[in-house]
C-alpha cells in the first residue's frame, strides 16, 4: 500500500472526484487543490500525484526540487508539454493503474532556461513558431495558427545575430533563423525525426540551429514542418547540432523565444542540464536508457560565419541566395581556366567526332555514346554560360571561342570521314537528328542544369554531367558535317536546328541554375538572361513547327495501325512525309490485291484524315 498526495487543477474538481478518487480508493492520503502558497508535509512513503495543466506543473516542479518530492504526472486535457516531454499516456486509466502498481521512482534529468524548467522544446526565433503547435488551445486553432505561421514564414523571415557558447568551446558568432532546442529526441516532432541517439538521463540537450541562406531553401522545410509525416528524415541541409549540458545563448537585440508553448522575450539564454534533479515515476513512454555516446557534438559547419553572416544581417531572407566571393571563388578560377581553348581540348574534341560519325555511319548506338562519354564540350559551354550571366566579357569571349574551334574541327573531321566513305545512304541514327522538335530543346534545359549544378557542387561527379552535355551535341554535330559532305542541305540545316537548339538550350539553362545558386545577383544577370531567352524563343518557333508534325504523325499512326478496310489489315505504318502525306504501309490480306482495291482503300484513309495521301503499300498475304 502506498500513500498518495492528489494535487489537481481546481477547473477540473468534478471529474477528480468522480473518476480519479474512486480509482485510488484506500491508497489516497490528501486530496488538494494547487495554489502556488501549497505547503504539505509530506511522509516518507508519500506520493505526489499531479493532475495539472503545463502551467500549473512549471509552478509545482521548483516546489518538488526544493522538498525532494517523489512525484507522478496524469494526463491533464492541458498537460501537453509536459506530456511530451515525460513520455506520459494519453489514457487517464492506464496511468492510474500505472501510480497504483507502485512502480520504480527514478531520478530523472532536468532542463532549466534561466533557472526555469523545461518540459518539451524551447524554440528560438519568432517565424519558427510554426513549429510550435501549442501556442493555441485545441485542435483546429493550433491547425489555423500553423497554417497562418506557413505563409507570414516566407515573407517575414529574417535572419539574427546569435553568440553561442557551449560547454568547453569557444564562442561561435553566427546568423540564423531560430533554433530548436529539446532534451531528448521525443520531445518535439521535429527532433523525432532527427535525433535517435538521445534520451532524457544522459545529461545532454539538443540544439538544432536554422540558418537557411536563402527563402527557396527554407520553402521544402517548411512544407515538411506543416504537411508531416512519420519516418525517419535526416536534419535540413542548412542545420547545424549542438549536443551540450551547458549552453549560452546572447544577442544584441532581444531574443524572442517559445519556451513550452509561451511566447517570451529575453536578452540571454541560459540552458543547462541538472542531473538526476527530479523524482518521479517516469511515463510510458520515456526513454530513461540507450546506448548513445556521452561526447558532446558541435556540428556548426553549415552556420554562416564572417561575410555570410553579415550579408545576411542586412536584409530580410533573398528569394535565392547570393552567394559571397568567398563561397564561389574557386568555381570562378576553374571555370575561366575551362574556358581556354587547350591542345588537349582540341585533340578530345576530334577524336569524339572522329567516333560519333564513323558510329553513325555504321548505325551503332554503342558507338554514338563512347563518342558523348569522350566529349569535352561541357566546360566551355558552362563558362559561356556563367558569362552570359554576369557579363563577363572576357569568359563569354574566351568561351566561343573554344566552343567555335572545337565545331570547326569537328565539322572538318565528320565531312574527311564522309568523303573518304562510299557509304551515302541516311540510316535511323543519322535521320533521327535532322527533324528537331520542342523534346530535343528539353533534353538540353536537362543537360545545361546538370552541368551547372554538377559544376557548383564539387560533391557531384562532374563527368556524368558531361555525358548528359555530350548526348545533346556530338551526334547532331556529326550529322550536320555529313549533311555538308554528302551537299544535302536538308540534313545539314535539320542537324543544324538540333545542334544551336541544344546550345542555346544548355547555355540558358545552366545560367538559371547559376542565378538560383546565387552566383550572381538578378540586377547583374537580367540583360543576359533576357538575351540567351529570347534567341532559345526564336530557335523554338521551328522546334514547335517540327513537335506538331510529331503528333500529326503519332495521331496518323494511331488511327490506321491495325485499322481494317475492303478485309484488309493495315500494318507498320510508317509516316514519310507530311505536307503532303506519304505513309509507307503493310497491308495484310487473304488475297491478291488488285488496282481497283487498292484506290478503294486508299480513299478510304483520305476520308479518314481528311486530306490526301501517297501509299507505299507492301504487301502481306494470309496463308492458311
Amino acid at each position: 500500500m502506498i500513500s498518495i498526495i492528489l494535487l489537481y487543477d481546481p477547473e477540473e474538481e468534478e471529474l477528480v472526484d468522480e473518476v480519479i478518487v474512486p480509482k485510488l480508493g484506500a491508497d489516497l492520503k490528501l486530496k488538494l487543490p494547487f495554489n502556488t502558497e501549497l505547503t504539505v508535509e509530506l511522509g516518507k512513503d508519500d506520493f505526489v500525484v499531479a493532475y495539472l495543466s503545463d502551467e500549473q506543473l512549471k509552478e509545482l516542479l521548483p516546489i518538488a526540487l526544493k522538498h525532494e518530492w517523489r512525484i507522478a504526472l496524469l494526463p491533464h486535457p492541458k498537460l501537453v508539454h509536459g506530456r511530451q516531454g515525460f513520455g506520459v499516456d494519453n489514457d487517464l486509466e492506464d496511468c492510474l493503474e500505472m501510480v497504483l502498481e507502485a512502480g520504480e521512482i527514478r531520478n530523472v534529468d532536468l532542463l532549466t532556461v534561466n533557472d526555469i524548467p523545461v518540459f518539451n522544446t524551447v524554440i528560438i526565433g519568432e517565424s519558427l513558431s510554426l513549429m510550435s503547435t501549442s501556442v493555441a488551445k485545441n485542435g483546429w486553432e493550433r491547425f489555423w495558427k500553423k497554417l497562418s505561421y506557413f505563409f507570414k514564414l516566407f515573407w517575414v523571415v529574417k535572419s539574427h545575430r546569435y553568440i553561442l557558447e557551449a560547454q568547453d568551446k569557444e564562442k561561435l558568432d553566427t546568423a540564423a533563423i531560430g533554433m530548436v532546442i529539446v532534451q531528448h529526441g521525443k520531445s518535439n516532432l521535429l527532433s523525432r525525426k532527427v535525433l535517435e541517439d538521445s534520451y532524457i538521463n544522459d545529461g545532454k540537450m539538443h540544439a538544432m540551429i536554422l540558418a537557411p541562406k536563402s527563402i527557396s531553401g527554407l520553402l521544402w522545410f517548411g512544407l515538411d514542418s506543416f504537411f508531416r509525416k512519420s519516418g525517419k528524415s535526416g536534419l535540413p541541409p542548412f542545420a547545424a547540432h549542438i549536443k551540450t549540458s551547458a549552453l549560452s545563448i546572447c544577442s544584441e537585440d532581444a531574443i524572442e523565444y517559445s519556451q513550452d508553448g509561451i511566447l517570451l522575450t529575453a536578452k540571454k539564454l541560459e540552458l543547462k542540464v541538472s542531473p538526476k534533479a527530479l523524482k518521479m515515476l517516469p511515463g510510458r513512454h520515456l526513454d530513461m536508457e540507450g546506448n548513445v555516446s556521452e561526447e558532446d557534438v558541435f556540428k556548426v559547419k553549415v552556420l554562416p560565419r564572417g561575410e555570410v553572416r553579415d550579408e545576411l544581417l542586412k536584409r530580410k531572407l533573398p528569394l535565392i541566395h547570393h552567394a559571397s566571393t568567398e563561397e564561389f571563388k574557386e568555381l570562378f578560377s576553374s571555370l575561366r581556366s575551362s574556358a581556354r581553348t587547350s591542345n588537349s581540348y582540341l585533340v578530345l574534341m576530334v577524336l569524339s567526332t572522329f567516333i560519333a560519325t564513323l558510329g553513325l555511319f555504321g548505325n551503332s548506338s554503342p558507338v554514338i555514346i563512347g563518342a558523348m562519354i569522350l566529349a569535352p564540350l561541357m566546360a566551355p559551354i558552362i563558362s559561356l554560360s556563367m558569362g552570359v550571366l554576369r557579363q563577363d566579357k572576357n569568359l563569354i569571349l574566351n568561351s566561343a571561342k573554344a566552343i567555335g574551334w572545337g565545331m570547326l574541327l569537328g565539322y572538318l573531321c565528320a565531312m574527311l570521314i564522309t568523303w573518304l566513305t562510299p557509304l551515302n545512304i541516311s540510316n535511323e541514327e543519322i535521320m533521327a537528328r535532322v527533324r528537331p522538335n520542342l523534346l530535343d530543346l528539353g533534353i538540353a534545359v536537362g543537360s545545361g542544369v546538370a552541368g551547372a549544378y554538377a559544376s557548383a557542387k564539387e560533391e557531384i561527379a562532374k563527368t556524368l554531367a558531361g555525358v548528359a552535355i555530350a548526348v545533346a551535341l556530338v551526334p547532331p554535330l556529326a550529322v550536320s558535317g555529313i549533311g555538308l559532305g554528302w551537299m544535302d542541305w536538308s540534313i545539314f540545316q535539320g542537324a543544324l536546328l538540333l545542334l544551336l537548339t541544344n546550345l542555346a538550350g544548355m547555355v540558358m539553362a545552366a545560367a538559371l541554375t547559376f542565378l538560383f545558386l546565387g552566383f550572381s545577383p538578378f540586377r547583374l544577370a537580367r540583360k543576359g538572361i533576357a538575351y540567351s531567352l529570347i534567341v532559345v524563343g526564336v530557335v523554338s518557333l521551328p522546334l514547335f513547327f517540327g513537335f506538331m508534325d510529331m503528333v500529326r504523325e503519332n495521331d496518323v499512326i494511331s488511327k490506321l495501325d491495325g485499322y481494317q478496310v475492303e478485309g484488309a489489315t493495315l500494318r507498320d505504318i510508317t509516316v514519310r512525309g507530311i505536307n503532303p502525306v506519304r505513309l509507307a504501309v503493310k497491308i495484310v490480306t487473304e488475297g491478291n490485291l488488285d488496282e481497283k482495291r487498292l484506290k478503294s482503300i486508299k480513299h478510304e484513309i483520305e476520308e479518314m484524315l481528311g486530306e490526301e495521301v501517297e501509299l507505299e503499300v507492301t504487301m502481306g498475304i494470309k496463308v492458311f
